[in-house]
């Protein structure tokens, strides 16, 4: 079983800021896939399916980012899911605006979602990093990701989004190269493979 989880904000007021699109990820996934509607469990919103017949768990912790690791645990401990079977999708700001990076533990790099799901359950999960770019300036950084996305992001958000759906066996399967390279070309015959973040020349 895998537990897929997507990171961001409960609540209507973060729906479309930056530091959600891990649930963004999420939904499209769900909808794609035919998940049922999600129901409360764990702290959280959680549905459960298949992809390429493997079972899937999708968890959006309501919990609020920075304490979304009691969700992830409860659910974990719950399922007896290992660190080796949780993929987490989540916002990064040192990847450019609609790259995606996949890598298994290291650091939190300031996150204070990823910080809570290590301190809850230890490091070595799997992370979907999803670039939206740096605002520039560290003071900055707050502001920016609890902001929405602008209208000229949207598209690239909906194309990034819906190719993690198309591609989500890849994910399933474990074949991180595969993923971040299909996830590559789909973005770049958008047109997006070197989209520059707001109000960069």
């Amino acid at each position: 079983m895998l537990l897929l989880v997507g990171l961001g904000n409960p609540g209507r007021a973060y729906a479309r800021n930056r530091h959600n699109i891990g649930f963004m990820a999420l939904e499209a996934i769900a909808k794609r896939h035919g998940f049922p509607q999600a129901r409360a469990r764990f702290q959280g919103l959680l549905s459960e399916g298949t992809i390429a017949g493997a079972r899937v768990l999708l968890l959006a912790p309501q919990t609020y980012m920075n304490e979304s690791g009691r969700s992830v645990g409860e659910a974990a401990r719950f399922h007896k899911i290992g660190l080796d079977e949780i993929v987490v999708m989540h916002d990064e700001l040192d990847l450019a605006p609609a790259k995606c990076r996949i890598k298994t533990g290291g650091g939190v790099a300031g996150h204070n979602g990823l910080r809570s799901i290590t301190a809850h359950i230890g490091n070595d999960y799997k992370r979907v990093r999803l670039g939206i770019g740096h605002p520039g300036d560290k003071a900055l950084v707050h502001s920016y990701v609890l902001s929405d996305f602008a209208k000229s992001e949207e598209p690239w958000v909906s194309a990034l989004c819906e190719a993690l759906a198309d591609n989500a066996a890849l994910l399933v399967r474990g074949d991180d190269a595969g993923l971040q390279n299909r996830l590559h070309l789909a973005l770049q015959a958008k047109g997006f493979d070197a989209v520059k973040r707001v109000g960069e020349a």
